[in-house]
């Protein structure tokens, strides 16, 4: 199966006839505008693994890290009414922040992401079942404090491990950044479904 989940778009509307939307839908928003003839382009900006887990059924998935590097090139194939979406939506306003810097205008986000949709039962397409980035930062992050909290009995300094995880998810919140989420995107178990750029355009351009 393709990482790519293809839909029939509807074809490039009258800028006139365009609904306007505001820059935060909502899942009832979205999942009404999906059923109308000048329905807008989803993408699903998680890591292929989080699509493949579970992802709405016209979306196309284009991870951040890619869509970062690549912008420019996605201009021209999203050059339509696009609505951004992954877990929440930090990831996708993140991505909303590139394609606008790209020259695109028509860009959207989802609110509350695939755990608003899901929460709503709204229709999904699911595949293997993967741990998501933020469920992964968790473990990670949670598995060296109680680790570091036990060997500091040991050996005492090592309580400040623990102090500099805690540090980090303050930073993290505050800057609206993670990078042991960055780095954890980087592993194998993460990376092995990712999407090849020429792939992603040749999807995207159908």
């Amino acid at each position: 199966m393709s990482v790519m989940e293809t839909a029939e778009i509807h074809p490039h509307a009258d800028p006139s006839t365009v609904r306007q939307m505001p820059a935060r839908v909502s899942v009832a928003q979205l999942r009404d505008w999906l059923a109308q003839p000048d329905r807008p382009r989803l993408i699903d900006v998680r890591s292929a693994a989080e699509f493949r887990a579970a992802h709405i059924p016209s979306a196309y998935n284009v991870p951040l890290p890619l869509l970062r590097e690549h912008r420019e090139e996605f201009a021209e194939p999203l050059n339509e009414q696009i609505v951004v979406i992954c877990r929440t939506d930090r990831r996708a306003s993140q991505a909303e922040e590139i394609l606008a810097a790209a020259g695109l205008s028509r860009l959207h986000v989802l609110s509350g992401g695939m755990t608003a949709w899901q929460q709503a039962d709204c229709s999904v397409t699911c595949g293997e079942d993967r741990w998501d980035l933020e469920r992964q930062v968790r473990f990670v992050a949670g598995g060296v404090v109680v680790s570091s909290l036990l060997a500091s009995l040991v050996v005492p300094r090592a309580k400040w491990v623990a102090g500099g995880i805690g540090a980090g998810l303050v930073t993290a919140a505050a800057t609206d950044s993670c990078l042991m989420g960055m780095m954890l995107a980087k592993l194998p178990y993460n990376r092995d479904l990712e999407p090849d750029l020429a792939d992603v355009l040749t999807d995207l351009t159908r």
